[in-house]
């Protein structure tokens, strides 16, 4: 029996049952589920209508994560699956799927930051600095910094994420079908609403 995405099985609005008046179709056809899992890069090809093809990401380990605010993305490894809206289990089972919320490695990003801006970011604000060694930086490169530090605004709770070394992110690509696990970073209402919903599951 092969999976079948057509509705002709299913009874009526009024719940009357459907004759059968033919066999399964290839174009009602339905495919296992990628259930991509994170580890070495690992994509299949499907044939699939009209010789196009789809790619079936069956492991991934890194994706292209944006950071809206700041205009840019950044190559960068994920970590796991923290929450899922549709189901724990893919969360348990480190599944990856469009919207899940995953732990992304949040150094590219704070490297970038700290070439654009100047700045380190996470640092904790208590610590005493450790002597280190200042890098000597061109009259040039000083008056770009100097010109940008009033353009740097970080949010708290993304500033207090980089202290850990792991930003949390949205997956908005289709990895079972373009094979790619591409994403964002989340911000704004929507981190204030995920971080609810994670202390909350706890």
């Amino acid at each position: 029996m092969g999976i079948s995405r057509d509705s002709r099985h299913k009874r009526s609005a009024t719940g009357a049952k459907r004759a059968q008046f033919r066999k399964k179709r290839k174009f009602e056809l339905g495919r296992q589920s990628a259930n991509t899992k994170i580890g070495a890069k690992r994509i299949h090809s499907v044939r699939t209508r009209g010789g196009n093809q789809k790619f079936r990401a069956l492991r991934v380990e890194t994706g292209n994560f944006s950071w809206a605010s700041e205009g840019i993305s950044r190559k960068t490894r994920i970590s796991g699956v923290v929450y899922h809206p549709s189901n724990n289990e893919l969360v348990r089972t480190n599944t990856l799927t469009k919207s899940a919320v995953v732990q992304i490695d949040a150094t590219p990003f704070r490297q970038w930051y700290e070439n654009h801006y100047g700045l380190t970011l996470g640092k904790k604000k208590n610590v005493v600095a450790e002597a280190t060694e200042e890098v000597k930086k061109s009259n040039s490169v000083q008056k770009r910094l100097a010109s940008r530090a009033g353009q740097a605004a970080i949010e708290h709770a993304v500033d207090a994420q980089f202290g850990s070394g792991k930003l949390y992110a949205v997956i908005s690509s289709r990895p079972g079908q373009s094979g790619r696990c591409d994403g964002y970073i989340l911000e704004g209402e929507e981190l204030a609403f995920y971080l609810r919903r994670l202390t909350a599951k706890k």
